[in-house]
């Protein structure tokens, strides 16, 4: 098969995947609570699936949906089969100064994919940007690269709507509950994953990332988001 088709062969159906994003979204995530937009692609940058947590269209940032596909897009543009990178890894080295300064500019998003159609069927199976390329580069967390079962790099999926801290840790946990998290290798040393990796004190460097906020009761997010490669470990689940 074809890495499109091995993905969409992967994926559950819409309404299994929007109730596992629902789930998820009402665990410890730190950051706000918010609902949340989320979006997949495949290898070549095309849309499969947008959808939301809310009741609605209206519970979630209305931004927050082609961001959740620019993110997806990133996490796929900029990683390999044997190297993963997501998009929270991309923000310190793309501020200025930093070796890839400039990145976030280079594969703008195509505001027709992003706001043409009908907005009522926005996050739904028929979203009218499905089936098209949204473009776009992401540089804080919400973006990773999805894997099969043997390594091989699919395409990416995207988090938007909170703090982008808690988007990532959202993404990653999505990305485990469908068991396409078979990630080779990536810049964060402990875990040699392409987890975010934070800074809580001095300047950025590498492929570091801001540390983020969270509101009591959400939990704290640099302890989730440190611990994910342990919590929630990539590769098949046993």
């Amino acid at each position: 098969m074809t890495p499109r088709e091995q993905l969409l062969h992967a994926l559950p159906p819409y309404e299994e995947l929007r109730a596992k994003l629902q789930e998820i979204v009402q665990q410890e995530n730190g950051g706000l609570g918010f609902h949340m937009w989320a979006a997949i692609v495949d290898r070549d940058g095309y849309v499969l699936d947008v959808l939301f947590s809310g009741e609605n269209r209206a519970s979630e940032w209305p931004g927050s949906r082609a961001i959740a596909a620019q993110k997806a897009n990133t996490g796929n543009a900029f990683s390999l089969d044997h190297f993963a990178l997501s998009s929270a890894n991309l923000y310190a080295p793309t501020q200025p100064g930093g070796s890839l300064f400039g990145l976030q500019e280079s594969n703008p998003v195509d505001p027709d994919v992003a706001y043409e159609g009908n907005p009522l069927l926005y996050g739904t199976e028929n979203d009218p940007m499905t089936g098209r390329r949204i473009g776009g580069i992401n540089v804080f967390g919400g973006g990773l690269a999805l894997y099969s079962a043997d390594g091989v790099l699919l395409g990416g999926i995207g988090l938007s709507g909170d703090t982008s801290c808690t988007d990532h840790i959202i993404a990653w946990k999505l990305r485990h509950s469908v068991n396409l998290d078979n990630v080779p290798a990536g810049p964060d040393a402990e875990s040699n994953t392409d987890n975010i990796i934070y800074n809580e004190h001095g300047p950025l460097e590498g492929f570091e990332h801001p540390t983020c906020f969270d509101t009591p009761g959400r939990g704290d997010h640099i302890e989730i988001g440190s611990n994910l490669p342990q919590d929630q470990p990539v590769g098949l689940e046993p």
